[in-house]
């Protein structure tokens, strides 16, 4: 039996290590994990999701996305076929970011965002993953890997600018009922999972080992 191919992008400034509790079936799935590239000058998401889209190596894929990685993957299902579009803690459109970031692209505000104090993990640590964070700083350094200048001020502003407004009735979403990026209230017809924060792909491993295959396969 042909395996089914799962490529899996994570979130803003994370490496493709975030995944590594996640455990996918290996006589089903074939998984791939993507990384995050360093944006060309004035490059567009749609055009950087088309460049990322072009390393797809197989036919109708499954695109799971965490956070940006989300919003990502589903600007690469405009370029290619999927099997299946899973986004886990992120967002469908625009409507449901919290008013704070609708405040900041309407005030510009995302542009004062010293996103070259991001370097600093724990900086970048409060920004990606929220604001409730621990001491386990040495275990986010090793996921929060992409602090390039250029990638973070062009992450920052393609979130905030992202343009959709109409969500893809295909996405599948899985979303923490305690997650303080993108808080549940604003979210619509998702999949919850109780207690799950923005880093549930980490915290959250087991619910996802068990239920991802059942969701894939459906």
């Amino acid at each position: 039996m042909t395996k089914i191919p799962v490529y899996m992008m994570p979130g803003l400034a994370a490496s493709s290590s975030i995944f590594e509790r996640i455990i996918l079936p290996d006589d089903i799935f074939e998984t791939v994990l993507l990384e995050w590239e360093i944006p060309f000058d004035k490059e567009t998401l749609p055009d950087y999701a088309k460049r990322i889209a072009n390393k797809i190596q197989h036919q109708n894929p499954v695109l799971i996305g965490v956070s940006f990685g989300g919003i990502l993957v589903q600007e690469m299902a405009k370029c290619i076929g999927t099997r299946k579009i899973i986004i886990i803690s992120s967002v469908k459109t625009n409507l449901e970011f919290p008013r704070r970031m609708k405040v900041a692209k309407t005030t510009k505000a995302y542009k004062l965002i010293p996103t070259n104090l991001l370097a600093n993990v724990e900086s970048l640590t409060k920004f990606s993953f929220g604001f409730k964070i621990d001491q386990r700083l040495k275990l986010y350094e090793k996921f929060l890997r992409v602090r390039d200048k250029r990638y973070l001020d062009w992450a920052v502003e393609q979130v905030i600018l992202w343009e959709r407004t109409v969500a893809d009735e295909k996405v599948i979403h899985i979303h923490g009922d305690e997650d303080d990026v993108f808080p549940i209230k604003n979210i619509k017809n998702c999949i919850v999972v109780k207690g799950g924060t923005h880093i549930m792909i980490l915290a959250k491993y087991k619910w996802l080992n068990e239920n991802l295959p059942r969701i894939i396969l459906e």
